[in-house]
């Protein structure tokens, strides 16, 4: 199976849609085999599914995510872990053993953060539609 995280510095990133880099996982019989970061600049918001279903990824764990990109990953077939955080690492060993955090109701439905917001994460100052534990 193949697993992909987004990734910046060796962290879960927050916002599937802004993500310049996917730290993909090879595994086999729960664990890790091989992995690699990639690039995803250029790809542009609306053809990341496209980008990971080309890379043969079967899985995403993420922060915040639109209902356009949930959408546009079930069409490609790929399972989806939003309102994860922390180490993407340590993220994907805890998937494999079946015991990842995350939250499947986590939508961000703004694109517009203020300085210190993050989508996905807690940090939100405000309650605002789409960040993770404020549901809409």
């Amino acid at each position: 199976m193949k697993i992909a995280v987004t990734y910046e510095e060796g962290q879960i990133f927050q916002h599937f849609g802004h993500c310049e880099e996917f730290k993909l996982y090879d595994t086999e019989d729960g664990k890790v085999q091989a992995a690699e970061v990639i690039s995803a600049e250029g790809s542009g918001h609306g053809a990341l599914a496209g980008f990971l279903k080309e890379h043969g990824v079967e899985v995403l764990i993420c922060g915040g995510i639109g209902a356009g990109a949930r959408a546009a990953l079930q069409e490609a077939g790929i399972e989806l872990y939003p309102g994860a955080s922390g180490d993407a690492d340590n993220s994907v060993r805890a998937f494999l053993a079946g015991e990842l955090q995350y939250d499947p109701e986590t939508t961000c439905a703004h694109h517009h953060h203020e300085e210190g917001e993050q989508c996905g994460g807690h940090s939100c100052k405000e309650d605002k539609n789409g960040c993770a534990g404020n549901r809409e």
